[in-house]
């Protein structure tokens, strides 16, 4: 029984299970409100109600907006720079081009790189990893990392292979004369924009116009596909200057030298052709190279030539003399008595170097006497030297194509005072740029006018027609009397040429200090032409503060000009005037009369 009793248990059990009836369980047969599966539907439907609604504002109404939200993550506007014209000289020479180099970039939200890419990113960068990190601002949707980098560092970060850093090409200068040309040329920004010399003088016409290219880039910054027209680049147009390079370099490495030599603290050089007025050279020391500008000072970026104005001293002396034969008061053979070389005048004292007694007019000039030159002004009504003056471009700002120039000090002549009319005969009183005596001096070499400069080339070698200041015979007179102060016996011997006649006056000045004048400070110059039988050149050299024991305009600005002039002249092809044997047998016992300053 136990054996059956079992089964019949298990029975029980299996059918017990087998007849539940769900349909009495409480829960089970409650009846679903209606509302509800409603309500379910509703929402169901109103979801995709939203959805249309979405997709018609989306698509429909606001497609506009959408798609500049869309174009701005994946769609550029690729600037596409203009090429920046040259500048050449007159023969051609590429004084200033621009070449295409990298710039990196980068979208930081998409740098991904670990720390010691980073720091191998900084780098080669040149930055540190601080300056690094804040340049890769993440709220930042692009910066640029290195503008205008050489080759070298973009191999560099290219190898170093960090996703969301990019290359571009942009232009930069390149100025193949270096320091030499640094005063003439100038230089751009890292924008390509003129910040100094014929870079800013025709930034106008050197920039061109940029184009553009509208493209679809990738997240890897790849260009997809071109969207929109394309606004090609139109490149910027050539500038030709009348500057020749050879005259320009040579001219540069002489003022340098002469500078090193006299221990001086800067020098200038100005070269004229004084057939078309063209600039042939313009030349500082110290001076930059405009294509590496770290630690730029002051002293290095100032166009001396132009920007510097001093006191022209015995420059002014010749102009004098000029204007004296011009107006009929005196002859070159005219006596004037200089005395013992110290004249009382309205309570002051003229002085000259050497007592020279009675001199004729041609040897004022000659022996640079201040007595002699204040002699002849003494005679004019101050209005005639004023107008004089102001002839040659003394007190106004030189009418050139360059920034920078100034127009020296000229006072109106009513105001002057005799005792300031007698300095200003020797050129204290006034001031004037290198520049404004290198054109005052085209007065000499052009039969009595003054004419126009141009730092462009000018189109036919001819001359350029001037302003009348003095007659031609009175000029012819005055080239003589330059030719013996620069010949022996003159003031300044060391400027002679072999195979050259040249003649110029040299200048020597205290420097202003201050209300009053430095006692050992001077500022020393030469400005003069060549050949005398028919200019063709005329050339004005300054040193400042030379301290090696030399300050005579002569002794230190005439070696300079002796230098620039011969070489210049050669380049020019112009033809040997002297004997050259000759002229050194006249100049080898020459001995140098010290001018009077």
């Amino acid at each position: 029984m136990s054996k059956g009793a079992t089964p019949k248990s298990g029975a029980r059990a299996v059918s017990g299970a087998r007849g539940v009836s769900y349909s009495t369980s409480p829960l089970l047969a409650s009846k679903t409100p209606p509302w509800r599966s409603r309500f379910l539907v509703a929402l169901v439907g109103l979801a995709f109600a939203g959805l249309l609604g979405r997709a018609i504002y989306v698509q429909v109404l606001h497609t506009d907006f959408f798609q500049k939200q869309g174009e701005a993550r994946y769609a550029h506007t690729m600037e596409l720079p203009a090429s920046r014209g040259r500048i050449n000289d007159r023969t051609g020479q590429v004084l200033a081009a621009s070449v295409a180099v990298p710039s990196i970039w980068a979208i930081p939200k998409e740098v991904d790189a670990d720390a010691d890419k980073r720091r191998e990113l900084a780098k080669a960068l040149g930055l540190s990893p601080k300056e690094l990190e804040a340049k890769l601002n993440p709220e930042s949707r692009f910066v640029w990392l290195k503008r205008l980098a050489d080759d070298e560092t973009a191999a560099r970060i290219k190898a170093i292979g960090i996703k969301g850093v990019f290359q571009d090409r942009e232009y930069r200068r390149k100025y193949p004369e270096g320091e030499a040309a640094a005063h003439v040329v100038g230089f751009t920004n890292v924008e390509d924009r003129g910040q100094e010399g014929i870079e800013l003088a025709f930034q106008k016409e050197l920039q061109g116009r940029d184009g553009s290219r509208s493209v679809v880039r990738d997240r890897l910054g790849r260009v997809v596909e071109d969207i929109g027209e394309i606004v090609p680049a139109s490149n910027g147009r050539d500038v030709d200057l009348a500057i020749d390079s050879k005259v320009q370099f040579f001219a540069y490495q002489r003022i340098r030298d002469a500078v090193a030599e006299n221990k001086a603290k800067a020098g200038s050089v100005v070269v004229l052709d004084a057939q078309t007025g063209e600039v042939l050279a313009l030349a500082n020391f110290p001076s930059y190279d405009p294509g590496s500008r770290q630690n730029l000072s002051g002293e290095q970026l100032r166009n001396r030539a132009l920007t510097d104005v001093f006191e022209p001293g015995s420059t002014m002396k010749p102009f004098i003399a000029g204007l004296s034969m011009e107006t009929g008061r005196s002859t070159p053979d005219t006596l004037v008595d200089t005395g013992n070389g110290r004249y009382p005048f309205q309570g002051a004292v003229i002085t000259d170097t050497h007592a020279h007694g009675v001199i004729p007019v041609r040897d004022v000039i000659k022996f640079s006497s201040n007595i002699g030159a204040t002699k002849l002004a003494m005679q004019m009504q101050p209005r005639e030297m004023h107008e004089m003056f102001t002839a040659i471009g003394l007190g106004q700002r030189p009418q050139i194509s360059f920034p920078g120039a100034i127009s020296g000090k000229l006072r109106p002549y009513k105001t002057w005072r005799p005792i300031e009319q007698a300095t200003m005969s020797y050129g204290y009183g006034l001031s004037a740029s290198l520049f404004q005596l290198a054109r005052a001096y085209t007065v000499f070499a052009r039969d009595g006018e003054i004419i126009p400069v141009s730092m462009l080339r000018q189109p036919h070698d001819h001359e350029v027609p001037g302003i009348r200041v003095f007659k031609p015979e009175v000029a012819h007179e005055l080239r003589l009397m330059l030719q013996a102060a620069a010949g022996p016996g003159g003031t300044a011997p060391e400027a002679q040429v072999p195979g050259y006649s040249v003649g110029g006056k040299s200048g020597t000045a205290h420097k202003q200090e201050g209300r009053g004048y430095a006692s050992h400070k001077y500022r020393s110059w030469f400005v003069g032409i060549a050949p005398i039988s028919k200019p063709r050149i005329v050339v004005a050299v300054m040193v400042d503060e030379p301290t090696a024991g030399v300050y005579y305009g002569g002794k230190v600005a005439g070696p300079v000009f002796s230098q620039v002039t011969a070489q210049t002249l050669r380049l020019l092809g112009v033809q040997p005037d002297l004997d050259v044997k000759s002229q050194i047998v006249a100049n080898k016992n020459a001995v140098a009369t010290e001018e009077s300053f």
